[in-house]
């Protein structure tokens, strides 16, 4: 009989962290654009990038576009006119913002940021947008306009299923499996949550995400350290573990050069897609 796994996958346990990994690189290769408006301006109330971003929900602005992500660099660059950007890690406080901004007359709400690479042929840099998330056991399709219109927005664009999980999936052969068992292109851990959420709100939902890890990558344990509680990079445990098994460097190196890939590809991205991610 096959084994069963549950969407959290457990049977990953081994490899699957928390998400701190792709917060350290995020912190470790920010340059001075990081923080730039990318060609619109912006206003720190139109967001809620980090833990110490505290946003007074009496004074959210007009909100058009929800954009969840998963850390604080990818909040950076989702900022814009009109865009209210939750981090997962805002924990409480997303259910509250959510409900003000659905209510003030938002009725949509993207995924936004990277993603691991599943199907084979996806490169560091790589853009996805969602036909559908896996959101298991159920199949929940994105906005069909919405991302047609991110289609025709984003050259080079592979359009396919993206697949939500708990826990970072890290292993090659973990992310061949989870290819063959769901036919997702790539995997994060935001996207079931949009999926979720939008159904709750009665909200459109689209999906767009770069791929910084392709499906052959090993990601060496330095760079899957958790993160503190105002999820900063904890660079003196990586240190650490680089000074304690040094031959994982050249891994380093590589995942380094992944995300600085993905990086330059979301910030072309999110200029592409205007202020409002296409959504009008």
């Amino acid at each position: 009989m096959p084994k069963k796994f549950s969407w959290s996958w457990p049977a990953f346990r081994g490899s699957a962290v928390p998400f701190g990994w792709r917060d350290t690189w995020g912190a470790l290769l920010r340059t001075g654009g990081a923080d730039a408006s990318y060609g619109w301006d912006t206003d720190r109330s139109d967001r809620l990038a980090d833990d110490d971003s505290k946003l007074e929900l009496a004074r959210l602005p007009p909100v058009s576009v929800i954009a969840l992500v998963g850390l604080a660099f990818e909040a950076r660059i989702a900022a814009g006119p009109g865009v209210l950007v939750i981090c997962q890690g805002a924990g409480g406080e997303t259910a509250e913002l959510l409900q003000v901004a659905v209510r003030d007359g938002c009725r949509s709400i993207i995924s936004f940021g990277v993603a691991g690479g599943l199907a084979p042929d996806l490169l560091p840099g790589d853009c996805v947008v969602a036909s559908a998330i896996v959101d298991y056991p159920t199949l929940r399709p994105t906005d069909p306009i919405w991302s047609r219109k991110l289609l025709e927005a984003i050259p080079d664009v592979r359009h396919g299923t993206i697949v939500g999980v708990n826990s970072i999936v890290a292993d090659p052969a973990d992310k061949r499996r989870l290819h063959t068992m769901t036919g997702a292109v790539a995997v994060d851990m935001e996207s079931h949550l949009v999926a979720r959420l939008a159904a709750s709100h009665g909200l459109a939902f689209a999906a767009v995400r770069v791929v910084v890890d392709p499906a052959h990558r090993v990601v060496p344990a330095a760079a899957m350290l958790a993160m503190g509680p105002n999820r900063s990079a904890d660079v003196s445990s990586m240190v650490r573990e680089i000074l304690a098994r040094p031959s994982q460097l050249g891994g380093l190196m590589r995942i380094a050069a992944d995300a600085y890939a993905a990086r330059s590809t979301l910030v072309r991205l999110r200029r592409a897609l205007g202020p409002d991610f296409s959504w009008r």
